[in-house]
């Protein structure tokens, strides 16, 4: 079996770079420096969703299956600073080459670790090898690598099932409920700001978590769509997570188990 690692970012605005590009005081609190931000964007382009530079990843969360187990586990702060978390998901990359699998990764999550990593000093040359570099194999990232919107090292899931379509594009909680599975609990992504100032960074690592395996779960009804699986194996999988998850007493696993009836439609 190969190895996947599904993948999935929270982050923050950036408000000691958004201090320093705008040259505020530094006797402005963060919700203060964080709402002028909101307040010029909405003023430039009717959102306050801030530019993918300026979003300080606070939590990468992971699903990875193997050969051997099923297993989900993040980087967060406040055990990581922001270069250290960044640093430690392409140490994954360069240590295993998994393929890697998200939902919208290509038009957020990649984008955001991309910028921040480079402000943060990241390396990460497994990740760019584009069929260039001095890995013995490096040959074969030319046709397949992790940048290439068409290759499939990385599978932005949302991307390809909307064929590259943005007015196509379905929203994860949706499509997950609809095949029968937990969908988002607890806050979502509108939510982090406020967690975030109010400490709740452990919320927001549990948040990411049930997502990421919510996208590995349509990753196996994809899988199941393309052939890669047959239906025994497509079952036998869901039933592995499922059983993995049920021998973690994390509340919010048993939440997501509650939210997860027993008959999931596959058919």
């Amino acid at each position: 079996m190969a190895t996947t690692l599904v993948f999935d970012i929270e982050t923050i605005p950036d408000v000691e770079g958004i201090r320093v590009l705008h040259g505020l005081p530094i006797d402005l609190s963060a919700e203060e420096v964080a709402e002028f931000a909101f307040q010029q964007r909405r003023a430039a382009n009717g959102t306050d969703f801030l530019p993918h530079h300026l979003q300080r990843v606070v939590t990468i969360s992971c699903a990875l299956r193997d050969a051997s187990q099923f297993r989900v586990f993040s980087l967060s702060e406040p055990e990581c600073t922001e270069g250290q978390l960044i640093q430690r998901f392409f140490d994954g990359i360069e240590r295993f080459t998994p393929q890697i699998v998200s939902w919208n990764g290509g038009g957020f999550d990649l984008p955001v670790l991309h910028y921040r990593g480079m402000l943060n000093g990241v390396v990460a040359p497994r990740y760019w090898d584009l069929g260039d570099g001095d890995f013995h194999d490096s040959r074969d990232f030319k046709w397949n690598n992790y940048i290439s919107r068409y290759h499939t090292r990385h599978l932005d899931l949302m991307d390809l099932l909307a064929l590259y379509q943005p007015r196509a594009n379905a929203p994860l909680d949706d499509l997950a409920k609809l095949m029968g599975f937990p969908g988002k609990l607890g806050m979502d992504g509108s939510a982090v700001w406020k967690g975030y100032c109010e400490g709740r960074i452990n919320e927001i690592r549990d948040y990411c978590e049930t997502d990421v395996v919510n996208t590995y779960l349509v990753f196996l009804r994809f899988q199941l769509m393309r052939g890669a699986l047959d239906k025994a194996q497509y079952d036998g999988e869901v039933a592995f997570v499922r059983e993995t998850l049920g021998r973690v007493a994390a509340p919010h696993w048993q939440r997501f188990l509650a939210a997860w009836p027993q008959a999931e439609t596959s058919e």
